[in-house]
């Protein structure tokens, strides 16, 4: 039999009846009278072709066939009903699980400090961070966002960006600079122990692209060849925090070593701005509330960066 649409209202009338075996209880429930209730059941029955309910004017019961169909419809209503009203509260408080997509350093930077500060803000939000230096099709892989940095997004990719614009910082430790020198131009470098860091997606070495600060802005791009390479960002950090040499890195991640003195910068007026990171949606027609006060919060923690 071909199930009709009109069908389908038809059985969600005959389960609040049999739920409440009372066609007033049911017809209050629903808001509509019991004479409409009535003729709802009648028009079930003769598609059906079956009895369901037996009634006099007192009384009720199912009948055999009625009990089956309401023993298969009610644990599928009550499912329905409860995600319906699931959708509901998200538009009442953000609820749900987030997979979000997230290099390592911009998970340490943008999203570890503020965890148990945006986890308080919305109790009923779940996040499972997925940590891939690579870049992540959102949409193929299953997850809900990502966090990149503007460089490296694809351009059809709704983004909103969540730090200011970024530059490449090259330091190493006071202690390191006293015993070394201070590097003066890009050619300098070949003198000093520059640590490398290998990219764990492509598994390249990370280059050191400088440019002039003159008005010509030749690039340099310079080939680290130290005594250590890393693929993890707080190992290199703490090697360059020893003194072991220098390390190119972006600005939000060693600016406070650098003003408390744990850490010298150099080449500074060589080093270029670059788009910073940016929170990377599928679309924002129909955006979930949960995806929605997650972007409002970075995006409010970007302006105390």
């Amino acid at each position: 039999m071909k199930i009709e649409p009109s069908l389908l209202s038809s059985l969600t009338w005959f389960a609040h009846i049999a739920r409440h075996r009372s066609f007033t209880k049911a017809a209050s429930e629903m808001g509509i009278t019991r004479a409409a209730l009535s003729q709802q059941l009648k028009n079930l029955e003769h598609q059906l072709q079956v009895r369901l309910i037996n009634r006099t004017t007192r009384n009720m019961s199912l009948t055999e066939e009625g009990q089956r169909l309401f023993d298969i419809l009610q644990p599928s209503l009550t499912s329905i009903e409860q995600v319906v009203n699931e959708l509901n509260d998200s538009h009442v408080e953000p609820s749900g699980l987030i997979r979000i997509s997230v290099s390592r350093i911009a998970a340490r930077l943008l999203l570890e400090p503020h965890l148990a500060e945006f986890l308080a803000l919305y109790p009923k939000i779940r996040l499972e961070l997925i940590l891939d230096d690579g870049f992540t099709n959102i949409v193929a892989e299953g997850v809900d966002a990502g966090i990149r940095l503007g460089i490296s997004l694809d351009e059809h990719m709704v983004a909103v960006p969540i730090t200011p614009p970024l530059t490449t910082a090259i330091v190493s430790s006071p202690k390191y600079f006293q015993k070394h020198g201070l590097p003066q131009t890009p050619d300098d470098l070949d003198a000093h122990n520059c640590l490398a860091f290998r990219f764990t997606s492509s598994g390249t070495i990370d280059h050191w692209s400088l440019t002039s600060p003159d008005v010509e802005q030749h690039t340099v791009v310079f080939e680290p060849k130290g005594n250590a390479i890393f693929n993890d960002d707080r190992s290199m950090l703490q090697a360059a925090l020893q003194g072991v040499g220098l390390i190119k890195h972006i600005d939000l991640w060693v600016e406070q070593h650098i003003k408390e003195g744990r850490l010298t910068r150099v080449l500074a007026p060589w080093c270029k701005s670059f788009p910073g990171f940016y929170l990377y949606i599928p679309s924002r027609e129909h955006m979930p509330k949960k995806i929605r006060v997650l972007m409002d919060f970075l995006i409010e923690k970007r302006e105390r960066l």
